[in-house]
């Protein structure tokens, strides 16, 4: 791995120059790195970090990959990491024109990360920097733990996708949940609204009061006008403190945190080490979850922006061809199944183009007239700032939710495919179910990433047992991985576990198999239940809850 010859260094810098011109806005300082395919198989199962922590998971991933490749090599051109600079990676042998694309098509990706709402609490931190600092950590407690590092990692990795990542980002940028909630912010925000719910007249009489005191007291403005209060609510003082008192309960935002401030074995004075790598395993997750949330806007906005971008650059010339085929293998429409590259595309020229002609506004969606509909043109031509506020405020599933309409399935020719067995040869056939924007819709937002949610009820915490109750969502947990993950949960915690969770309630007279008759099975809807696992001395039981 070495870094990139100046002369495609000056093709990059030209393309940020075209791509700043365009709109796109990130940081001055990029590091790009050529690479052979070999390396990225290493690099890989790390998440194109190089300098995260040391796992045995990584290194069967690593020869995993490697097998694979020998049977089915393949080129992959480029990839992109999160990190304070940038630092992407380049295949080997690409040529110049290739290398323009695939440039604009990075920094697009670089213009995501440093712009997208959902990456803020990325933005601050270099955290290839402190992947290097935690893996030194956990060599340094590997060597004097030796296999218990190990278990601790692979305890507290098997909930760390458990973490409490939106909690994380309203805390971030909620001045509630950062800590500068002041008596001002509670007494106008909280006191007045929600628990004495004045008078809008009163309201405003007491914001005039508010800046009276500033412009007469200036600096002990704020005292005087809190003294008043005092002086007309008695008991503000009270409810204020207590308000704060829970605020600071409720800042165990998720399992792993919940482990860290209150595990009895976790904080005993010879585990402490533990909480080390507990701490490092959840930061890494937290920093993860921004990418697996938005991958089709961000696919999509790249190949938006390399489309976009290398069509109107010179350096295309005698090349039309190769970028026709380069492109079209990137961002071309599966029948069946899901390329996030081609769909976060498509969305993003339909939204931009349904912008300039105003088909967001309500005389658009007003109109019932198919031909209506598609003759409407206001002509704001706003589009590309209509998605540079997408790209900056959307995650997939809210992108997914708004944008994918019945207008944008009609025009791409769009369908949910099902499948069926062919009884006379015995073949699964595919075909397509339904066109319906409702049911495209589902599925797509059945295929997102969502982690189970999964809370701490700490009024069923009885000697000092830890109860956790799943919020039933339509899926259940996977029950191949219940006992292994408890048994980590346990030791974390050092006491019993329990898991309320909702499962199938199984009967023989239901199940059948669509071999059995000429007929295909009925299938009725399942009945769920709600079961209790506990988990003591490594010994795992369930009953069912009544």
């Amino acid at each position: 791995m070495q870094l990139i010859d100046q002369h495609t260094k000056r093709i990059m810098e030209g393309c940020k120059k075209r791509a700043r011109a365009a709109g796109l806005r990130f940081h001055d300082e990029t590091l790009e790195y050529i690479v052979t395919n070999r390396d990225l198989l290493e690099l890989t199962p790390r998440c194109m970090i190089p300098t995260l922590y040391d796992y045995w998971v990584h290194d069967v991933e690593v020869l995993r990959e490697k097998g694979r490749y020998d049977l089915y090599p393949s080129n992959p051109y480029e990839t992109v990491i999160n990190t304070r600079p940038a630092i992407s990676y380049y295949n080997d042998n690409n040529p110049d024109w290739l290398n323009v694309m695939i440039f604009y098509h990075v920094l697009a990706h670089i213009d995501f990360f440093q712009n997208n709402l959902y990456f803020r609490h990325t933005w601050d931190d270099d955290f290839a920097g402190q992947a290097l600092s935690d893996k030194r950590l956990i060599a340094k407690l590997r060597s004097e733990k030796g296999r218990w590092a190990d278990y601790v990692i692979e305890f507290t990795r098997g909930i760390d996708n458990l973490v409490g990542y939106h909690k994380e980002l309203s805390r971030m940028n909620n001045r509630l949940r950062a800590g500068r909630f002041t008596r001002i912010d509670f007494y106008f925000d909280v006191f007045l609204q929600s628990l004495k719910k004045v008078k809008r007249s009163e309201y405003l009489k007491e914001i005039d009061r508010y800046n009276e005191c500033i412009r007469k007291h200036k600096d002990l403005g704020e005292t005087v006008f809190i003294s008043g209060i005092s002086t007309k609510y008695p008991e503000f003082e009270a409810i204020y403190i207590k308000h704060k008192e829970e605020k600071k309960e409720s800042k165990s935002v998720d399992l792993l945190y919940y482990l860290l401030e209150h595990s009895r074995f976790l904080n005993d004075n010879k585990n402490k080490w533990m909480k080390s790598i507990v701490e490092v395993v959840r930061k890494t997750s937290l920093f993860f979850q921004p990418q697996i949330r938005t991958k089709v806007m961000n696919e999509g906005w790249a190949s938006y922006w390399h489309e976009t971008l290398f069509l109107k650059d010179d350096r295309i010339k005698g090349h039309e061809v190769d970028f026709a085929k380069v492109n079209a293998g990137v961002t071309s429409l599966p029948r069946v199944g899901l390329n996030p590259y081609a769909l976060g595309m498509r969305l993003f020229y339909d939204i931009e183009e349904k912008a300039n002609k105003g088909k967001y506004s309500i005389e658009f969606q007003r109109l019932l007239d198919m031909e209506a509909r598609k003759k409407f043109d206001s002509k704001t031509a706003n589009g590309r700032d209509f998605i540079f506020k997408v790209r900056e405020n959307f995650c997939d599933f809210m992108f997914i939710s708004t944008f994918v309409d019945q207008d944008f399935i009609n025009d791409n020719n769009l369908f949910v495919a099902g499948r069926r067995l062919n009884r006379q040869k015995m073949v699964w056939e595919y075909y397509v179910k339904s066109r319906s924007a409702d049911d495209y819709r589902q599925m797509l937002i059945d295929s997102l990433y969502h982690p189970p949610h999964i809370e701490i009820d700490t009024t069923k915490n009885k000697n000092h047992s830890l109860y956790l109750v799943h919020h039933f969502e339509g899926k259940p947990l996977v029950k191949e991985f219940i006992p292994n993950t408890m048994m980590g949960i346990e030791y974390l915690w050092g006491a019993p576990v329990m898991l309320e969770t909702s499962e199938v309630e199984t009967s023989p007279h239901t199940q059948g198999s669509i071999f059995n008759s000429g007929q295909p099975s009925q299938r009725s809807e399942p009945k769920w239940q709600r079961v209790l696992y506990t988990i003591e001395n490594r010994k795992l039981s369930k009953k069912i809850i009544q």
